[in-house]
């Protein structure tokens, strides 16, 4: 049985992911701000508009910019991104950075493809959440390809304490809610993490 790196090796990537989720919460709610102070402003300029082609640029920005009516949606948001994306970074910077493109396009494409149908609300939509359902996929299902106790574990206690989170991938989730963010995120991140899976690996 094999610890999940050493000591130094771990904390240096606590370290690294403090201060990497420290800033990106921090550039958020600046973000989240200046939309506020100019009424929705950002919200109307890089939220999704799905199938409309010159809205496919927002793919890459809607997940930083939240409801711009209060502080609520970032607020919500703000906790489950900062653990999850932590708990991403103690496997590597690789695998961080891998687990959030995968979650944030995969979310994005989900969104301009399908979203803003009947069953789909907002017609614009901004936010987070898909790359959240996308790291807590990631986490959820690599330890099982890992054959990792330990990530196992994790994936155990993450669907202890957030499991129910899982219904937002339905369609009915409810009006202003882009269950389609949250489907096509958690996909992204399960998709990372069979791309990430080890070859030809014992059990640790």
């Amino acid at each position: 049985m094999r610890a999940p790196g050493s000591t130094n090796e771990l904390a240096g990537r606590a370290r690294a992911g403090l201060a990497t989720m420290t800033a990106v919460t921090v550039v958020l709610y600046v973000i989240q701000l200046v939309n506020m102070t100019t009424f929705g402003l950002l919200s109307r300029t890089f939220g999704i508009r799905p199938r409309d082609v010159g809205s496919l640029p927002d793919i890459l920005t809607s997940p930083l910019v939240h409801d711009s009516s209060g502080w609520g949606h970032l607020l919500a948001n703000t906790l489950p991104l900062f653990v999850f994306g932590f708990l991403a970074f103690l496997a590597g910077l690789r695998q961080f950075l891998t687990a959030v493109a995968l979650s944030w396009l995969g979310s994005g494409v989900g969104v301009w493809v399908f979203g803003g149908s009947l069953l789909g609300y907002p017609s614009v939509t901004v936010g987070a959440s898909g790359v959240i359902f996308g790291l807590f996929g990631f986490l959820l299902v690599r330890g099982f390809l890992n054959r990792s106790w330990w990530q196992i574990l994790l994936a155990l206690v993450l669907f202890a304490a957030y499991g129910g989170v899982l219904l937002g991938v339905l369609p009915n989730v409810g009006r202003g809610i882009s269950w389609q963010a949250h489907l096509f995120g958690l996909a992204g991140g399960v998709v990372a993490a069979v791309l990430l899976r080890p070859r030809g690996r014992v059990a640790t």
